[in-house]
């Protein structure tokens, strides 16, 4: 597994590297360092009124937190690639975090699915950025294709688990209990 996951990295390195890229990715991986623009977008949501789409992707973020950084990583402390080929030179900082499920690519897809399962039209712009989120992070060789993969599949049961929390809060609230 190792071993496919190695030549879709290298792939990417040596058919897709180029000064314009190098540019881009770290800054698109950037946005997402601590979840930086989903925590913006659900308070921007939340400030505009749309409390339950904000309130979802805020508890769709905060599930994603505990569940990524604080269980999965430690609990499954897999070694990044650019650890175990450490002949690139690497155009970010290294992480000194485990690489299983991604992070960024975690809170990238529970935001889009927290605004998809809220009725959000917002989803659609918002997976955009979140695949080109993903994708930075194996461009820069910080993360393998099933890390990734790991990451979306978090999001989605984060985004569906926080919109339900936010809705039953929300009705509860609503019949006066």
């Amino acid at each position: 597994m190792q071993s496919m996951e190695f030549s879709i990295l290298d792939w990417i390195q040596n058919n897709l590297r180029c000064g314009v890229l190098d540019v881009w990715m770290p800054a698109v991986s950037k946005l997402c360092d601590h979840g930086e623009i989903w925590i913006l977008a659900a308070a921007v949501l939340v400030l505009i009124k749309r409390y339950r789409q904000g309130w979802s992707v805020g508890m769709a973020l905060a599930l994603d937190l505990i569940s990524c950084n604080v269980i999965l990583k430690p609990l499954i402390a897999r070694i990044r690639p650019c650890v175990i080929n450490s002949t690139l030179e690497l155009l970010v900082e290294m992480p000194t975090d485990y690489s299983f499920p991604s992070g960024h690519t975690a809170a990238s897809f529970a935001a889009v699915f927290a605004l998809y399962f809220s009725g959000s039209a917002l989803w659609k712009p918002a997976s955009a950025l979140a695949f080109l989120i993903a994708f930075s992070r194996m461009y820069l060789y910080v993360h393998w294709p099933s890390d990734i993969l790991g990451g979306i599949f978090l999001g989605l049961a984060v985004g569906w688990s926080g919109t339900q929390i936010v809705n039953h809060i929300a009705d509860k609230k609503k019949d006066g209990a």
